[in-house]
């Protein structure tokens, strides 16, 4: 199923899009997203894109046609997906013309556009006053002759934006057609069995990471468990001289793949039941390598996380559990004296996590759309 949904800025499209994304499940992809995060990037693009985003002008054709088909060449986008910002031209939608099956528009008044808006409580730079009236401008100006165009193909649901939001979305569903839900839920079912395998140094933010996959439903595994259960079965004191001696004591008897060879039938038996399960924790080279050869059928991705030395000296000591285990000694050891750097150097995915919170979710939401869908 290929959906476009249109609406001018505020009329609900993301939260739509969000919502039939997951039920669904096929990938949500908002233009508006794509363009703010290349606005971030320090390149001439980066900058371009940050002028025109913060000015409320519109991407020129080529530049967005360019961008959106690079995105849906990805394979998590090759059954299916909710477009949010594209397109907003004739050009554009001539061009796509060939890869809508529904177009969905949420119409509401500008002045109910604009007052939801101002009234949001996540503020951003491009959301001046002058900025949205430009756009709401520029959506009569370009936007409604793709809705023309649409309804002409027999395409077009347009739906009153300024109903509650369970009401939009059951009148979506209606539209769409019960059968045509049933049955796109039925092929997009994900049955591919996956392990995502988070590997960072200590205040990287693996415990976010996995935090957010049990919030999409995901089981998570802490290998690093085993090690602080041992630690406090025997009132060792979580030191860092104390956890190098468990886990070098657990090496010596099965290996550098100790922690994964401990939950291996933990792993095998979540697996019987679930698609995709998440490790919180690997570390070493071997125990990837254990993994692989123990779990033939199973794609094991290996997602490292990364983030600035200080930035990760602080966060670690302000956790509120083995606060005192960081520094250059405890990566060195990470790093080296685990093997965890093969693990990082040759991940699958590296997620940056230097910035805010919805910055870190948005990376870690791509990263989950490449695993269920590819």
């Amino acid at each position: 199923m290929k959906l476009v949904l249109i609406g001018i800025q505020g009329s609900g499209k993301s939260t739509q899009g969000n919502m039939l994304s997951h039920l669904f499940q096929i990938p949500y992809l908002s233009t508006g997203h794509i363009f703010r995060e290349i606005a971030k990037e320090k390149t001439s693009l980066g900058r371009y894109m940050k002028e025109t985003i913060n000015a409320g002008i519109l991407v020129p054709d080529d530049k967005t046609i360019e961008i959106v088909n690079t995105y849906l060449s990805r394979p998590e986008y090759s059954r299916g997906y909710i477009l949010d910002g594209f397109p907003r031209t004739l050009k554009q939608a001539h061009e796509f013309s060939n890869n809508v099956d529904k177009v969905i528009y949420l119409k509401i008044p500008d002045k109910e556009a604009l007052w939801r808006l101002m009234n949001r409580h996540q503020e951003r730079a491009d959301e001046t006053l002058p900025a949205l009236k430009k756009r709401i401008e520029l959506f009569h100006k370009f936007t409604e002759p793709v809705i023309e165009y649409y309804e002409q193909q027999g395409k077009l649901i347009e739906l009153d934006g300024t109903k509650a939001i369970n009401h939009v979305n059951k009148e979506i569903l209606e539209n769409l057609g019960k059968q045509l839900v049933k049955n796109q839920l039925k092929e997009w079912k994900q049955n591919k069995k996956a392990i995502i395998a988070l590997v960072g140094l200590p205040g990287a933010g693996k415990s976010g990471a996995a935090a957010f996959f049990t919030k999409k439903g995901l089981p998570v595994i802490s290998f690093g468990k085993i090690v602080n259960d041992y630690i406090d079965k025997h009132k060792l004191g979580h030191t860092e001289a104390v956890h190098k001696k468990v886990r070098e004591e657990l090496r010596e008897k099965y290996g550098k793949e100790a922690l994964a060879v401990l939950n291996k039938d933990k792993i095998s038996e979540l697996l019987k039941t679930k698609n995709i399960i998440v490790i919180d924790g690997m570390r070493s080279w071997e125990e990837y390598l254990y993994l692989r050869k123990e779990l033939k059928k199973i794609r094991v991705y290996i997602l490292a996380l990364y983030a600035n030395k200080q930035l990760r000296y602080e966060r670690s000591s302000k956790r509120a559990y083995r606060a005192d285990l960081y520094g250059e000694e405890r990566d060195i050891n990470e790093l080296i004296g685990t093997n965890m750097g093969p693990t990082i150097a040759f991940s699958d995915f590296l997620v940056k996590n230097n910035f805010s919170m919805k910055d870190f979710h948005d990376k870690l939401e791509e990263v989950y759309r490449q695993v269920y869908f590819s």
